[in-house]
């Protein structure tokens, strides 16, 4: 789970679980009111009745009757008891609602003054009231529906709001957490985009100097760090590749003659021509580090000129014979109407003419008929070179490390070479925002596809 859904989530619960507690608490103290304006209601109610009988003589049960059922405090479903010291019944109301009552709940009522219990649907409120001649115990039993119905219509406003306000909040959660986590979602993928070839990368700061803008100074300035590093290590690179070939070709000079010399012996000569085998290949090992190191160089002062890439193909194939006569090279070009406009490539014609030489020696030398056909097609109006051969293919686990530095896969064995000509291809390529792929069309068959685009 990514952090921005973290949040959102982690905010979203909170806001659900404290709204619903605070609907929760709103509504045990407005049922708690309910019922204690209930039980005043039943108080005041009870109360009335027994000074009306106690205290207003001409006041009998039959006229407390009439009064009881046409007051304007009329609850519903009432039913009123009022008895005398000696638990005798000396008044019932006309309604025809029960109450289960009991001496126990008489006796209760002398002890304790007063009692309020709910019995069913009905709410039952007691009370003792004392005279100075008689002792009188009233029990009303009534129920709260216009309470009740206020109750009911506070619980649903209650779940209704919960819900809506939930969703609302889960939704504004997510939009605004996305909002503010959207600095560092550019900032992941500028990150995730930085390699070799452009470490000049850095992340926009602004003034605000929130946590992400203090993440991305201290980025730029890691990025500033590693930067004049690894452009130290290509210097160095360079500079000592550079100085390693003047005292090769010294060398390499030398044994040249010696060899040439009609003195030296033929066993001299044989292990001469041993160790001229390998100063040549220190020198084109040196020659391709020097490329390396020339690339990253020019990666910011890249030529950008409009090169014809037929041209530098055609280029290419004449140089690659030149070292290796034996080998032939298929040429084919497929006809579009846009191939013209597609041939056309800005960059550096020297890199290119470099990176074509390598795939075209590449696929030279790891062929079984000394071989391969090249192709100059396009595709959605953009130029690909296809260069196929047949030979020896490389496994899955070869293929993933296929352009990475001095990698050689099973069928190089018995072949010269340093794993760094389709380094070096990738690297041009890289650079010019073109890129290379392998495949293997058919068995025993090696195709490499070069995309400009």
């Amino acid at each position: 789970m990514t952090l921005k859904n973290r949040i959102s989530l982690l905010v979203s619960l909170l806001f659900t679980i404290l709204f619903g507690l605070a609907s929760t608490v709103i509504f045990v103290l407005y049922s708690n009111f309910r019922k204690e304006e209930f039980r005043d209601r039943l108080e005041i109610k009870a109360l009335s009745n027994i000074k009306l009988l106690v205290n207003v003589k001409e006041v009998d049960d039959q006229l407390l009757k009439m009064i009881d059922q046409n007051s304007i405090n009329k609850l519903y479903d009432e039913k009123t008891l009022v008895f005398d010291s000696h638990y005798k019944l000396i008044y019932s109301s006309i309604d025809d609602a029960k109450i289960n009552w009991s001496v126990e709940d008489l006796k209760y009522l002398k002890k304790h003054k007063t009692f309020f219990k709910q019995q069913g649907d009905y709410e039952v409120y007691g009370v003792f009231y004392d005279t100075k001649d008689k002792d009188f115990y009233a029990l009303i039993s009534a129920t709260d529906d216009y309470g009740k119905r206020k109750l009911l219509f506070l619980r649903y406003t209650l779940i209704v709001s919960y819900i809506l306000f939930t969703c609302i909040c889960w939704v504004l959660t997510s939009f605004m957490v996305r909002k503010a986590m959207n600095p560092l979602g550019l900032f992941h993928q500028k990150i995730k985009n930085i390699n070799e070839n452009n470490l000049d990368t850095r992340i926009e700061s602004k003034s605000n100097k929130d946590e992400i803008d203090l993440i991305a100074s201290e980025f730029n300035f890691m990025m500033d760090r590693i930067e004049i590093s690894y452009q130290k290590q290509k210097e160095f690179t360079a500079h000592a590749s550079h100085e390693l070939r003047t005292p090769l070709s010294r060398i390499t000079a030398q044994i040249e003659n010696t060899i040439s010399d009609p003195a030296t012996s033929v066993k001299g000569k044989t292990f001469l021509t041993t160790i001229l085998s390998d100063v040549n290949h220190l020198t084109e090992l040196i020659s391709s580090l020097l490329i390396l190191s020339k690339i990253d160089n020019n990666r910011n002062n890249e030529d950008n000129e409009i090169q014809r890439m037929d041209e530098i193909l055609f280029s290419a194939i004449e140089n690659l014979k030149k070292s290796f006569p034996e080998f032939s090279i298929l040429f084919e070009i497929e006809e579009s109407d846009n191939l013209d406009t597609a041939l056309e490539i800005r960059g550096n014609k020297n890199l290119l003419e470099i990176a074509l030489i390598n795939v075209l020696k590449n696929a030279c030398v790891y062929s079984d008929n000394k071989q391969a056909l090249v192709k100059i097609s396009t595709q959605e109006n953009h130029l690909v070179i296809s260069v196929l051969n047949s030979g020896k293919t490389l496994s899955e686990s070869e293929q993933k490390n296929l352009f990475q530095p001095f990698m050689r896969g099973k069928n190089s064995k018995g072949t010269s070479g340093f794993g760094l000509g389709l380094r070096i291809v990738n690297r041009i390529l890289t650079l010019h925002k073109a890129n290379i792929t392998y495949s293997i069309p058919n068995s025993k068959e090696n195709l490499f596809q070069l995309f400009f685009h």
